[in-house]
């Protein structure tokens, strides 16, 4: 007999419900994620992707429809993310400590330099942009791109796991997909640019996250652990290679501004 057998004999029916409740958040879970790369689906697409039958996914969307995480085109019948979820999203990321300190240096820079300005922090292999200040002289419209971006690929990604061997170590046991002409490939690789990270204390990437652009980030440095966050421009490759000494420079500066801003907040710097 397998475990899984030999445990839904011995379980209660309380316990078999709370698992099967379980389950199902998981799935509505799975369900909404596939949503991070598709503008709409179809129940069909969203069931072969799940590996679920189409009438459970049928009854998630329609879960999910009727509390405003999912809404359905009326004349081509696919679903897409609703408002409520955008609701939520806005919430998480206004009231995010770092992004709250950080905001008005965000502007200052994007309005000093015309470059596109990103804030973003680590989440298991990947760092999330959880404040963008977009400008049209960056060459490249980022609003579709979402949010989220293998660390290896991002000059933010590797301006962090320079300083956090973990994050770093996290990364490499994920491996490293290319995605763009020069993307970082092997942990040989990986581990050089850190080195280099370290060395000149800011972190580049040229043609690695998108062809033909450039980003530079810093590190925002926490006195009492790992760094967890860091402060980038993006922008044409060329843009930034003639200003790139003095582009480190403020971002340098501004990254120690919001550092001693979080410090000075109850709690410190957010992990």
């Amino acid at each position: 007999m397998s475990r899984i057998e030999d445990d839904r004999r011995t379980s209660t029916p309380k316990q078999a419900e709370e698992a099967g409740g379980l389950r199902s958040v998981g799935s509505a879970l799975d369900l909404l994620e596939c949503f991070a790369t598709e503008e709409e689906l179809g129940v069909s697409d969203l069931a072969r992707r799940l590996g679920i039958a189409k009438s459970t996914a049928h009854r998630l969307l329609s879960t999910l429809r009727s509390r405003g995480f999912i809404e359905q085109d009326e004349d081509s019948g696919r679903y897409r993310l609703g408002l409520h979820l955008f609701e939520l999203g806005h919430l998480a990321q206004v009231r995010h400590p770092l992004r709250a300190v950080a905001m008005p240096i965000c502007l200052d820079l994007s309005r000093r330099t015309g470059l596109t300005v990103n804030l973003s922090v680590c989440d298991g292999a990947d760092i999330v942009f959880i404040e963008r200040l977009e400008s049209p002289e960056s060459g490249r419209n980022l609003s579709e791109s979402g949010r989220r971006l293998p660390s290896h690929v991002a000059s933010s990604g590797k301006a962090i796991a320079a300083w956090n061997p973990e994050f770093a170590q996290v990364r490499a046991e994920a491996g490293f997909p290319p995605r763009a002409r020069s993307t970082v490939r092997t942990r040989s690789e990986w581990e050089a640019a850190l080195r280099s990270v370290r060395k000149v204390g800011y972190a580049l990437s040229e043609d690695e996250s998108y062809d033909g652009i450039s980003s530079v980030a810093v590190p925002i440095m926490d006195a009492r652990g790992p760094v967890t966050s860091a402060l980038s421009f993006l922008g044409r490759r060329h843009d930034l290679g003639m200003r790139l000494p003095l582009l480190v420079q403020v971002l340098q500066r501004s990254a120690r501004r919001i550092a001693h801003e979080m410090m000075r907040r109850p709690g410190g710097m957010p992990s």
